[in-house]
């Protein structure tokens, strides 16, 4: 089964000869190699591009570094680095493209874990600055992050984020109705190779050797970190507390009070952000609506996949409300929009009366799980599991009733009606329409 990953590729193709160096990032295993070296390098073909005009290097492959070893033979290809790693020799691979490229006037390079190659700023930007290469790069995230890349790439480089599966993309694994495949989804997640696999049980047990010896392995070593332990609870911590408002304050207060161990509220920054930057983890900042500005804490952390985030608590705390709310999350992301958590201020009439019986009002903030805007299109949308009770279906409206501009605002729900507008113009409308079906130009 091949997961045709339609969005990137159309991404991919809407950036050729921009001029900018395509730079493919996203967690590990969701899918960067494949969609380069396969998907991207077809579509490619598919609009007539020559073979032969398309070099795909990969700096892990030895059957692609033994093409090195003929250049400069006086030069070692692999470069020992202290900690037992090795670099590829930089000289060599341009020896071999200059080589490879001869007379030809337009070429396609789709360089896979170029981080591998040493120095490959220099030659990357060298390349760019001929003029007649068209670049297309991916990175292991443990030293090729998306914050690299603003540095070193000095407005040269173009990112294109990967990933996991979305709901839509899972679907054309499985013959299964949407409601079945939705059970496997939330357990287990989208990271491609995990969504192949048939067996419950080898799912998990990959998906936990994945967190374990490559998730945290790279930001250890990327980070230099000693307490390992602390950095694997702070995660744990942090799968505990999807699509709750927190803080660093509050996850070393946690520490102290369920895990009886002590956590200054710098170190839980760091290690949120070292997760972070391995695309593990994403903060949602709080938007005041009214205010028309960014509130500094709290905030809200969601995963990439949930299979990784179940996975750090031994798939025991799968409450599909706060999942739903993640998948929703990550689904905006997925269709390019930037998503932020809505907070509104209204005065309301509270029980109370001052001194000459007239009642007394009080602030209070509404939340809007998500505002999600894209350029000029904006949305604000609820993530509600159930609207049976009258009650739960006004508190899920209220926000969105004290927001006085125009955009569309949509209240999505788990085994909902077909797509309605109330009189307040408030669409409510199912999850499997939003994921599946849901078009946001209309």
């Amino acid at each position: 089964m091949e997961y045709s990953r339609e969005s990137y590729v159309r991404k991919l193709s809407g950036r050729i000869d921009n001029g900018l160096i395509k730079v493919i990032t996203g967690s590990r295993r969701a899918g960067k190699s494949f969609l380069m070296n396969n998907l991207f390098y077809n579509s490619l073909l598919d609009m007539d591009v020559n073979e032969d005009d398309i070099l795909r290097f990969a700096f892990d492959s030895d059957d692609d570094l033994d093409l090195l070893y003929s250049y400069l033979p006086e030069e070692e290809t692999k470069i020992k680095q202290k900690d037992g790693s090795f670099l590829v020799n930089s000289r060599k691979f341009r020896a071999y493209v200059k080589d490879w490229t001869k007379n030809r006037t337009h070429l396609f390079l789709l360089l896979d874990e170029v981080q591998l190659l040493d120095g490959f700023i220099g030659t990357l930007n060298g390349f760019l600055g001929r003029g007649i290469y068209d670049i297309y790069v991916t990175g292991s995230n443990s030293r090729f992050l998306s914050s690299d890349i603003a540095t070193e790439f000095r407005g040269r480089g173009s990112e294109i984020h990967v990933l996991p599966l979305s709901f839509s993309e899972y679907m054309e694994g499985t013959d299964d109705s949407p409601e079945t495949a939705w059970r496997d989804y939330i357990e287990t997640g989208g990271i491609p190779v995990v969504a192949k696999m048939r067996d419950r049980s080898e799912r998990r047990t990959y998906l936990r050797n994945l967190c374990e010896q490559t998730y945290l392995k790279d930001v250890i070593s990327r980070n230099h970190i000693r307490n390992t332990s602390a950095l694997s609870d702070v995660l744990d911590v942090s799968a505990s507390l999807i699509g709750s408002l927190v803080n660093p304050r509050r996850i070393a207060n946690t520490f102290g009070t369920v895990l009886g161990k002590n956590i200054t509220v710098d170190t839980v920054s760091d290690y949120i952000r070292y997760f972070e930057e391995a695309f593990l983890l994403s903060k949602a900042r709080r938007y005041d609506v009214k205010g028309r500005m960014y509130i500094g804490t709290p905030y809200k952390i969601y995963f990439e996949d949930m299979g990784v985030r179940n996975a750090r608590l031994n798939f025991r705390q799968i409450e599909e409300t706060h999942i739903m709310e993640n998948i929703i999350y990550n689904e905006l992301r997925f269709r390019g929009f930037n998503v932020d958590i809505g907070a509104v201020n209204v005065n309301e009439k509270s029980e109370r009366i001052d001194r000459n019986g007239r009642p007394i009002y009080e602030t209070k903030s509404l939340e809007v799980d998500f505002i999600a805007t894209a350029g000029d299109n904006k949305y604000y949308i609820q993530s509600a599991l159930s609207l049976d009770e009258s009650t739960k279906t006004v508190q899920e409206k209220r926000p969105l009733r004290n927001i006085d501009d125009s955009f569309t605002k949509i209240v999505v729900t788990k085994n909902g009606p077909h797509a309605f507008r109330d009189e307040d113009g408030i669409i409510t409308m199912d999850l499997f329409d939003f994921l599946l079906r849901w078009d946001p130009t209309v």
